[in-house]
């Protein structure tokens, strides 16, 4: 059955909305049924399920890992042992520890945080993940391009710190500044698919990247 809202003096519109779309989705029911502290974690198990990116026994990061939904599918799949296996995390906000994950509270953005990340790795990646996105102001074009920014910030990490033959995950919004990204990732990766799980609200324009086959060195 579907929770009617009702308004709330004080509360406004969009709040309600808000609070609707949140008692009536179903993904956040199983989320909190499963212990995932996001429904965010179904997007990124939507996408192994197609795609087999999560493997036992790879090397991890997660960027723009709060609260830690993803963190928690990657750290399941691929049961790190802090030694040749290791998930690493990255939020500008603090995250409740994830089982073997290593997390790393900075901003993402800051010079030093690719440096620390690569240290907590302790070599090569295999799988690059980044839920990221920059806080919505409601415009569609300035939200795009703020996004759009982190995933080239993301691309440019995952291109210095794959392996070869490594995969590149990463949310971004749909816009005219996307061509130009997918353009510049499918130099250094040999198959890239956009796609939009289930699991993604209809209404929001996020997408998912899936580039596969890093390059490596050319």
């Amino acid at each position: 059955m579907r929770v009617r809202v009702n308004t709330a003096r004080g509360r406004k519109s969009s709040s309600t909305r808000w609070l609707d779309r949140q008692l009536n989705d179903p993904y956040v029911h199983e989320a909190q049924k499963k212990g995932y502290r996001s429904r965010a974690a179904f997007k990124l198990l939507q996408l192994d399920e197609k795609y087999k990116i999560l493997r036992v026994g790879q090397k991890v990061v997660d960027l723009g890992a709060a609260p830690g939904g993803w963190t928690q599918v990657a750290v399941d799949r691929v049961r790190p042992d802090g030694k040749k296996s290791r998930v690493v995390a990255v939020d500008l906000q603090e995250m409740e520890p994830v089982g073997a994950a290593a997390i790393l509270c900075m901003d993402f953005t800051d010079d030093a945080a690719a440096e620390q990340l690569n240290e907590l790795l302790g070599g090569a990646a295999d799988l690059v993940l980044s839920d990221m996105a920059a806080p919505v102001t409601g415009h569609k074009l300035t939200d795009h391009l703020r996004t759009t920014a982190l995933c080239e910030l993301a691309h440019a990490f995952a291109v210095g710190s794959l392996a070869p033959g490594g995969t590149l995950v990463m949310k971004t919004f749909a816009g005219g500044a996307q061509g130009e990204l997918m353009a510049a990732i499918k130099v250094d990766f040999e198959k890239v698919r956009t796609v939009k799980p289930a699991a993604s609200r209809a209404e929001s324009p996020e997408t998912y990247i899936v580039a596969t086959g890093f390059r490596g060195d050319l």
